[in-house]
């Protein structure tokens, strides 16, 4: 009998690895590809090369035009970590408001920032660039930073709500007691025990800004601005003189930051998915 379910465990597992495997292929294959040489790319298609090289990662970190991919990556992460420390400052003080806070119309903001998260965001792109543009924010990182400062990413508010909905009152009452107001409240009592969502928080922003690509093609155009994302697509040349073996070679590069954030805090990013729904 014992043998019998041992055998069964393996066999449901079995299928899971395959998939598994099937789905991290691409990836496996990146990194194989980014040390075989440029006319084995292609047409040498196996996960292990046959020849090693790190020139495509000594050639692809000199970036291009006279700037090298280090300030690529420095703009990246200075764009990244503005944007979680926005987020995670502007977000928590406005999902206090809607959980904790009694105002005027509390119910109808909490509704119409909720309606804000059903909208794609290239239905607000073009009257935002208007208004960019007007202020003169074109090709800075004010259009990439300043919206996280003024708490516009919904899910992260609704995420932060769900999760002090499930804090006791009393905590609040007691505080209150105390002599603690509203802000020493907020401080004291709900933010160290809003870490696990603030943590997820960063997590999701930092991947979510980092891998952005759209939004930093529509605002930047100086080649000193550009971030990671679009120093690899600078790499790419429609003309078919692309270094391919640079560009998978920086691609792969630019996996390992939120690889490690995600590993790193991967503890606290399961903690606060599983209590934002308590109540």
């Amino acid at each position: 009998m014992t043998h019998r379910i041992k055998y069964g465990q393996v066999l449901r597992h079995v299928p899971i690895i395959v998939m598994g495997l099937l789905m991290i292929y691409p990836v496996l294959w990146l990194i194989s590809s980014s040390f075989k040489p440029n006319q084995l790319i292609f047409s040498d298609p196996g996960i292990w090369p046959s020849t090693f090289t790190l020139e495509n990662y000594v050639n692809g970190w000199r970036g291009f035009q006279g700037i090298s991919f280090s300030r690529f990556f420095a703009n990246s992460f200075a764009i990244s970590l503005l944007s979680v420390l926005g987020n995670a400052i502007t977000c928590s003080l406005a999902a206090f408001a809607f959980a904790r806070l009694t105002f005027k119309f509390s119910k109808l903001w909490f509704s119409l920032m909720l309606v804000t998260i059903m909208l794609p965001y290239h239905v607000t792109l073009v009257p935002q660039y208007v208004i960019f543009n007007e202020l003169q924010w074109i090709n800075t990182y004010y259009p990439l930073v300043l919206p996280k400062w003024f708490a516009t990413d919904s899910f992260f508010i609704l995420l932060m709500v769900q999760f002090i909905r499930g804090i006791p009152r009393e905590l609040d009452e007691s505080a209150t007691i105390d002599g603690c107001s509203q802000k020493q409240i907020y401080f004291r009592i709900i933010l160290p025990l809003l870490v696990p969502a603030l943590i997820t928080t960063a997590i999701f922003t930092f991947i979510w800004t980092w891998d952005d690509f759209f939004s930093q093609m529509i605002y930047l155009s100086d080649i000193r601005l550009f971030t990671v994302q679009l120093g690899i697509r600078a790499l790419f040349d429609p003309s078919g003189s692309s270094d391919w073996g640079a560009l998978l070679a920086m691609s792969a590069l630019s996996l390992l930051p939120i690889t490690a954030v995600f590993l790193t805090f991967q503890r606290y990013f399961l903690e606060g998915i599983a209590t934002t729904g308590l109540k």
